[in-house]
């Protein structure tokens, strides 16, 4: 291969990889860095992992060393009960980060796995704390980050507590509405990478709980359900499912 044809595929390699030229830029770490401190960061986030559907990305008990910002595609996570089941946590998507439950014990808590086939950036932490030291900016918007998550984790504490299995589903249709809309998707149709028992699973709900509810939703106009693939008729409907117990939004 000539000289020229390597130079012009490795250019082409960092153009697609690094943050600065990332569509997702908004949606993940490098938000509000300037040009300088973002060309700091490119040097960083220079290694991308595929995963196909079904691979773990990590396992629980895993050493921890890096943090995953999703490229493209879908992933779930979950841990393993002592009674054998898979407990669901969370669902991530493109423009989202993966791995944070591992800074604490420096080990992984939960399992990753892709819902489809992903691709990831891959973030040495060790690196990525002392960059965040240098730079006030990056160092803000991880903790922002991170405030995101505790924010998510303690709305699925009040999904179980207190919502009805209804007002869940509702709450997460609309999550994932939020979601999809924030990255330049339909707001109101799109296809759940999920299966209705890892919906379940996540909600605290039995698969036939999901199953009724769904079928509800379709009889009072509020859904249409296809197999996986889901249209919001009624967006205001299903705001009004949950706000009228008195909930408070449904950023999950």
């Amino acid at each position: 291969m000539p000289p020229s044809k390597v130079s012009r595929d490795i250019s082409l390699a960092v153009i697609r990889t690094a943050c600065s030229n990332c569509n997702l830029r908004e949606l993940c770490l490098p938000f509000g860095l300037s040009e300088e401190e973002l060309a700091r960061l490119d040097e960083l986030v220079n290694v991308r992992k595929r995963i196909k559907r079904g691979e773990h990305l990590y396992r629980a008990g895993q050493a921890f060393e890096s943090i995953y910002a999703i490229r493209s595609g879908f992933f779930k996570t979950d841990v393993l009960l002592e009674d054998g089941r898979d407990q669901v946590t969370g669902f991530q998507m493109a423009g989202e980060l993966l791995g944070l439950d591992g800074i604490s014990t420096e080990r992984h808590a939960c399992n990753a796995v892709a819902l489809e086939d992903s691709e990831v950036c891959h973030i040495p932490f060790s690196r990525l704390e002392k960059l965040s030291r240098e730079i006030q900016a990056l160092q803000h918007h991880f903790h922002k980050v991170m405030s995101r998550e505790i924010v998510r984790d303690h709305g699925v504490m009040m999904l179980l507590g207190a919502m009805r299995a209804e007002e869940r589903l509702a709450t997460f249709l609309l999550n994932l509405s939020q979601r999809f809309t924030a990255r330049g998707f339909s707001h109101s149709e799109f296809n759940l990478r999920m299966t209705r028992e890892e919906i379940g699973s996540y909600l605290g709900l039995k698969l036939e709980t999901v199953s009724r509810a769904f079928s509800r939703f379709q009889e009072e106009g509020l859904v249409a359900v296809q197999q996986k693939h889901i249209r919001i008729l009624d967006t205001a409907g299903l705001k009004l499912l949950i706000n009228r117990h008195g909930y408070p939004g449904h950023g999950l």
